[in-house]
């Protein structure tokens, strides 16, 4: 049984690994101990309550139940921008004509921005290779937003996602060779672990002033803005299908493109109930449910097959065991 389960530092051998897997581009799982183990400590004093709640970041691993092993990792960030600027560039419409010569013109630019502060993030969503199928991807993607459904008010209206932007199988970046590169002087992977540890003053100080006009640049970098990754395709499906859109945000570094949601409406967070527990072992369902515990601080979610009723919920002891309720407690379903 696999089961979603909050990061503890103990998991810090598993997320190294998790984030040398992840390859370059992958901001939020740096290759680098400290910063790892900070973000571990993070998500311990968040599932606590230790932080204010706009300073959480809940970082939540996928675990085989049966081995022990760690194949994944996803989080939510309570909120961002408030402490350090959200910075990404806008892809602007601007109209020109000239009605003397029955010319009108439309010039698409990137202007730099900070436009989300305040909200909320998911992210960080990633699966060794032998897990991205059987469901695995879908459990740990919605275990995000069961988790933000089980307290609300403790993270913002509007939730966003940013996506990895194209790389191409030697690890070029072709936004970042032909466009980031020069406003920041510096290696692709010194920029994207400086945004994930500084306070990105950096690029307040070098980024362009002035808006980009996209026809002007390389077609190399053209064609890969607002585009995503190959091994994002399945996160930006998940997405769209809890009904994230484009919200015509990209990346600064690599173009990918960033979306968005109201957090009432994100599909899981809206259609998941509160049940009370049942235990029994002939379950008669013949379709798996979406399970979590009504917790934010003793999260666990799992994906088992469950008998549902009006007021409650029948799974079987091992499925209680891994959520770790009991007869009479409250869990969250989505089916």
């Amino acid at each position: 049984m696999l089961i979603v389960r909050p990061a503890m530092p103990t998991d810090l051998d598993d997320l190294m690994e998790l984030a040398i897997l992840s390859g370059p581009g992958f901001t939020s799982l740096p290759e680098d101990a400290d910063v790892l183990s900070e973000r571990l400590e993070t998500s311990k004093q968040s599932f606590s309550g230790e932080l204010p709640w706009e300073e959480a970041w809940y970082t939540l691993m996928l675990e085989d139940g049966d081995t022990g092993d760690v194949d994944g990792i996803g989080g939510v960030k309570a909120t961002v921008g408030l402490k350090r600027p959200f910075f990404s560039f806008r892809l602007v419409n601007n109209i020109t004509q000239s009605p003397s010569l029955g010319v009108k013109m439309n010039h698409q630019t990137l202007v730099l921005v900070n436009e989300c502060a305040g909200w909320s993030e998911v992210g960080s969503l990633f699966l060794k290779a032998d897990r991205r199928r059987g469901g695995a991807g879908r459990l740990l993607a919605q275990s995000r937003y069961m988790l933000m459904g089980t307290q609300p008010d403790m993270f913002a209206e509007n939730v966003l996602a940013e996506l990895r932007g194209v790389f191409t199988p030697d690890g070029a970046c072709p936004f970042w060779d032909h466009v980031a590169h020069k406003f920041f002087p510096m290696d692709f992977d010194d920029a994207d672990r400086m945004t994930g540890s500084t306070d990105k003053q950096f690029i307040l100080d070098l980024a362009p002033r002035h808006p980009i006009y996209v026809e002007l640049l390389p077609e190399p970098a053209r064609a890969v803005i607002g585009k995503v990754h190959p091994q994002g395709v399945p996160a930006m499906a998940l997405l769209e299908s809890e009904g994230f859109r484009p919200n015509g945000l990209v990346d600064i570094f690599d173009a990918g493109p960033t979306v968005a949601c109201g957090r009432d409406n994100i599909r899981t967070v809206r259609d998941a109930r509160p049940l009370k527990v049942q235990i029994g072992q002939d379950i008669q369902a013949d379709l798996p449910a979406l399970i979590s515990t009504d917790s934010l601080a003793r999260f666990r979610a799992v994906r088992v097959k469950a008998d549902l009723h009006p007021e409650t919920v029948t799974i079987t002891a091992d499925a209680a065991a891994a959520l770790k309720v009991k007869a009479g407690d409250t869990v969250r379903v989505k089916v």
